[in-house]
């Protein structure tokens, strides 16, 4: 089992957020490399389109099923 001491979680955390720039800038630099002649602009823009559309991100990467917002209350 996982520790759950505030300091062990937040060391995860922070490795995970590290692990997510670091694979945005694997991406990056396999388009500079692909596409020598994009400007920054253009590949921010394959960037941001690739984390919308990648797999997992349509469902908002989260468990469970999707819901229509705002939620109706009966």
């Amino acid at each position: 089992m996982k520790s759950q001491d505030p300091s062990d979680v937040a060391a995860r955390l922070e490795m995970g957020f590290e692990l997510y720039q670091l694979g945005v800038d694997m991406l990056r630099t396999r388009l500079r490399r692909e596409h020598p002649a994009m400007t920054e602009a253009e590949i921010d823009e394959r960037v941001n389109a690739w984390l919308a559309r990648r797999p997992g991100a349509e469902s908002g990467d989260a468990e469970g099923r999707p819901v229509e917002l705002p939620r109706r209350r009966a």
